[in-house]
């Protein structure tokens, strides 16, 4: 009898491995690493994913661990089943002109416009017309950063940044971004921003907190003022082919727990913002909260960047479809 029970045992663990050998398996390949409120949120992603047992599971490769976004993008658009995260400014570049919009200056008060807008029939269009390209956006609703600026001279108004040198990414939003604001924005890859701080090439930068601390720049830098002049969110993206090769209970149950588990990822990030702020004061760092007054006069420079819809090659009228579509 207990040979018997073995025997059983044995097939019921070979069928048990069969069955999750089968499982459809999705890549998430992305450059944070798993210990950031992002690498948090996919765990509980694959957690929940899991749970829903409907043979499709997640593996996570952090660190650029399959290579970098646009290596990525390359292997979606041949129906590899690999996801990563990309934002509005990457999808302007890549061929969406308007999405690029959510990256302007000032243009959310709150998270809560940016879920609203994410739930809008204007967002709706652009992701149909990100997937016409090739690209299915699977969750939007989580958080990456506010996106703070920190400088080596204090700034409380917009009239401060006048004469200031301030790096961004090298894409055109964030350059004219800055511009209208009165910075000279100065292009500059990450990895340069701490040494072009510390020789007084540039006066500042802007990033999550997250990113700025991890990239000591506040060593070299030391006031900091929570604009949150970018509300960064992120965007998960898969290959479209391989998302409608699915079943219908798979691309159910993998929208629904990515967009359960940016909920989490949100709530971890706002931990994460205040754990770093507090490291960030401690270590010496002057941190200014402006006034409704002081965050009136950026956005009040910021209306001009609104008027370069052809600059961006923007839809006639975008600013104001995307500021109905949020309500205000």
């Amino acid at each position: 009898m207990k040979k018997v029970f073995a025997i059983l045992l044995s097939l019921a663990l070979v069928l048990s491995l069969a069955a999750a050998s089968a499982d459809e398996v999705l890549q998430i390949g992305f450059e944070n690493s798993l210990s950031e409120p992002v690498g948090e949120g996919l765990q509980k992603w694959q957690e929940l994913l899991a749970e829903r047992n409907v043979g499709l599971t997640i593996e996570l490769f952090p660190d650029s661990q399959l290579g970098n976004k646009n290596d990525l993008i390359d292997q979606m658009l041949l129906g590899e089943p690999i996801m990563t995260l990309a934002d509005g400014a990457f999808f302007a570049d890549y061929g969406v002109k308007d999405m690029g919009i959510v990256f302007g200056p000032f243009l959310f008060n709150g998270w809560d416009e940016c879920w609203k807008l994410i739930e809008s029939d204007w967002w709706k269009t652009q992701t149909d017309a990100l997937e016409a390209l090739g690209l299915k956006l699977v969750a939007a609703n989580w958080a990456y950063g506010a996106r703070h600026t920190l400088t080596t001279k204090p700034v409380h108004q917009a009239s401060d940044l006048e004469g200031l040198m301030i790096r961004v990414p090298t894409n055109q939003i964030q350059t004219k971004g800055f511009e209208v604001l009165g910075a000279t924005p100065v292009g500059m890859a990450l990895g340069d921003v701490y040494t072009a701080l510390q020789q007084g090439t540039i006066d500042g930068g802007e990033n999550p907190l997250s990113t700025l601390y991890g990239r000591k720049h506040h060593e070299v830098a030391k006031y900091l003022i929570l604009d949150g002049h970018v509300l960064n969110f992120t965007n998960w993206v898969c290959s479209a082919d391989w998302f409608n090769s699915l079943t219908e209970e798979q691309q159910t149950a993998l929208i629904e727990t990515g967009k359960e588990a940016g909920v989490y990822n949100n709530e971890k990030q706002a931990a994460a913002d205040e754990y770093y702020r507090g490291l960030m004061e401690a270590e010496g760092v002057t941190v200014y909260e402006p006034t409704e007054e002081d965050l009136e006069t950026f956005r009040e420079r910021a209306k001009k960047f609104y008027e370069l819809g052809s600059t961006f090659g923007w839809s006639d009228g975008l600013y104001e479809t995307v500021l109905a579509a949020m309500g205000k």
